[in-house]
């Protein structure tokens, strides 16, 4: 059975029991059954929603966050370690130390101008910049160290290659939207029930409470359009930014 299908009809029962059990309280409950005593249910209820809601707000906004923190520690990680492979490579001979250092700064300068954009257009990463990171990865591991002092810089520096790859691909899993289908339709339907529950308590057109009704759906449509914006790590408003690569490669987006 289809998860929407299995979640429609939980929904479903949850309502269908309320009402049945509502209704049979009301027909069994004595004639001279005092309710003024009881507390105000409209009230009680639009309590808890807000309450509720709010809970919900505040998860979605911490894991979304909590998403596009990661994908920038990633970029950052990704950056450190081929900075590293560019400098530790100094101990090996200058034809070998230069073509090391110019295949990153081909790697870096084509994901800083190329495929940052194809991440934030189309969620994917291209295939020329796995075949850069591979010629890095082929200088560092194809070559056969010729002193003690060379052998003692080849495996940090072929760990810094495996590193950056990680790094790599773990960026390509944050390239898309984090946040799941339903949990939008929830986040949704809160939000519609939350502000509808204003109306059920017949608010007055005063000035005051206008104003309050007004300020209350404009918060939460800024919370969702907030969880919006940074559902899509690098893609949106508040993205994950290059600077980690500009700052240790400066001349990367010339």
């Amino acid at each position: 059975m289809p998860e929407w299908l299995v979640l429609t009809l939980a929904m479903l029962a949850a309502c269908v029991v309320v009402v049945i059990v509502t209704l049979l309280r009301h027909r069994t409950a004595s004639d001279d059954e005092d309710i003024t005593e009881t507390p105000d249910v409209i009230e009680y209820m639009t309590m808890w929603i807000g309450v509720v809601y709010a809970i919900v707000l505040g998860l979605a906004i911490a894991g979304v966050w909590e998403a596009r923190s990661a994908a920038q520690a990633d970029v950052q990680t990704e950056a450190v370690a081929l900075h590293e492979v560019s400098e530790r490579a100094r101990v090996y001979p200058p034809d070998v130390r230069d073509r090391i250092r110019a295949d990153v700064n081909a790697y870096v300068g084509h994901v800083v101008t190329t495929e940052w954009k194809v991440m934030a257009d189309h969620g994917e990463l291209t295939d020329r910049g796995t075949e850069l990171l591979d010629r890095v990865r082929a200088d560092v591991t194809d070559y056969e160290p010729r002193s003690d002092f060379e052998a003692q810089a080849y495996q940090p520096l072929v760990d810094q290659v495996a590193l950056a790859d990680q790094a790599r691909n773990s960026r390509a899993q944050s390239t898309g939207a984090t946040m799941p289908g339903v949990v939008w339709f929830g986040l949704i339907a809160g939000a519609v029930v939350t502000v509808g529950m204003v109306f059920a308590l017949q608010i007055r057109r005063t000035t005051r409470e206008l104003v309050l009704a007004g300020l209350f759906s404009a918060l939460i449509a800024f919370l969702l359009f907030l969880i919006w914006d940074f559902d899509a790590p690098f893609s949106r408003g508040v993205a994950a930014s290059t600077d980690p690569f500009l700052s240790l490669f400066p001349g990367a987006g010339d």
